[in-house]
């Protein structure tokens, strides 16, 4: 059996983070999804996953401040990070940390779930 691509995703609003996991599922990545900042450091660093979705505003924090945090960690560094947000811009997120793509909501779901593919190949 093949071993499946774990992908974490911190997103606050339930019904994006509900879309994004059914997406992802539907292509046979495992999902481990979280609500705040405070769950998903309390899970996600235990999963080692394949790559990181990160909303930016979130009710608890910034997912900039959290793509830092990954990218600083010696574990975590070379987990590809894409950001996502409909009030930042792809030139914000280059400026502020070092994520691998960025993805502005609304997203169209062909083009999302192509972008999870070609971080998940690297």
């Amino acid at each position: 059996m093949e071993v499946r691509k774990k992908v974490c995703v911190l997103e606050d609003d339930d019904d994006i983070r509900e879309i994004i996991g059914f997406l992802l599922e539907s292509e046979h990545y495992e999902v481990f999804a979280y609500p705040s900042v405070k769950d998903f450091t309390l899970g996600a660093t235990a999963v080692m996953p394949d790559v990181f979705i990160l909303d930016i505003m979130l009710p608890d924090g910034n997912g900039l401040d959290v793509c830092n945090e990954i990218k600083s960690n010696v574990r975590l560094s070379s987990i590809p990070v894409i950001m996502m947000s409909a009030n930042y811009t792809e030139n914000d997120v280059k400026t502020t940390c070092n994520a691998q793509d960025f993805i502005r909501k609304p997203f169209d779901i062909g083009d999302f779930v192509d972008r999870v593919a070609l971080q998940l190949r690297h």
